[in-house]
């Protein structure tokens, strides 16, 4: 049975105790997703064509910052999560709050109308997310995991995979339905399908949306997801001009932080 969460708080559900599910993209780039990472000390990140996301060991911690700016270089664009406040000299370009939701009763199954897609569908997954826009996914993100789709008269109309993988847990992305067909079920189908496929393994299933999507986490608490958190993710830029080759010197000792200013909220997950 599921058990509807109002975003904005109050009563929510037992959930599991998964620390690891508060620093996701940080757990995914350490973990499973090594062989995706390019990483330096404590910071990591997704190569370009995959997910344009970067993580911190320790979002509080300077030294981390120092790292993802060796890693980044200067004057880069990147979206970070969870982040609350960034140093001075990182710019600030967007960001927005999002929430986590997790698998406490969905009812997985296989779809017989599913069909796995790979690297030869890419063009048209491009051009499905284009008109539904579910959230980022670049010519290489299908290599993060299982995507699966339903056709229509041979047209993909339908969609939903896996994205961050971490012990224990498997992200559910990209789902998202053309306009034209909505209002049958297709995303519910997709979701429970691809949830099929990670529990077969082990994993238990998550999710992440846009708070403001109120659409989206109401069907996915409807068929058995709880709300967990709430995060902040902010698109930022580097500090430095690009190709200056300059280090950002941010404080390291431990009786200091380095100045940190709000994430701006905007959209964005």
């Amino acid at each position: 049975m599921a058990h509807p969460t109002d975003v904005r708080g109050g009563g929510a559900p037992s959930l599991p105790d998964a620390p690891v599910l508060d620093n996701a993209v940080w757990a995914a780039l350490t973990g499973p997703h090594t062989h995706l990472a390019e990483r330096h000390g404590r910071a990591a990140r997704y190569r370009a064509d995959r997910y344009a996301f970067a993580a911190l060991a320790d979002p509080a911690d300077p030294a981390a910052w120092t790292d993802l700016h060796t890693l980044l270089g200067p004057g880069a664009r990147v979206r970070v999560k969870p982040v609350d406040e960034v140093p001075d000299g990182w710019a600030v370009l967007g960001g927005g709050e999002g929430v986590q939701l997790v698998d406490t009763a969905l009812r997985a199954e296989p779809d017989p109308e599913a069909v796995r897609l790979g690297p030869d569908d890419v063009p048209e997954i491009l051009g499905l997310v284009a008109r539904t826009r579910p959230g980022p996914f670049l010519n290489r993100t299908i290599e993060m995991g299982t995507y699966l789709g339903i056709r229509h008269e041979g047209r993909l109309v339908a969609m939903a995979g896996e994205r961050l993988r971490l012990p224990g847990w498997t992200e559910i992305s990209a789902v998202c339905t053309d306009p034209a067909h909505r209002g049958r079920g297709l995303a519910t189908r997709l979701v429970r399908a691809v949830a099929a496929g990670i529990r077969d393994r082990g994993d238990t299933p998550f999710l992440h949306a846009a708070a403001d999507n109120a659409t989206a986490i109401r069907l996915y608490e409807s068929i058995g997801f709880a709300l967990r958190r709430r995060n902040r993710i902010a698109e930022l830029r580097s500090p430095g001009t690009p190709g200056a080759g300059r280090t950002l010197s941010v404080t390291t000792r431990s009786a200091r932080r380095a100045p940190t200013r709000p994430a701006a909220p905007a959209g964005g997950r």
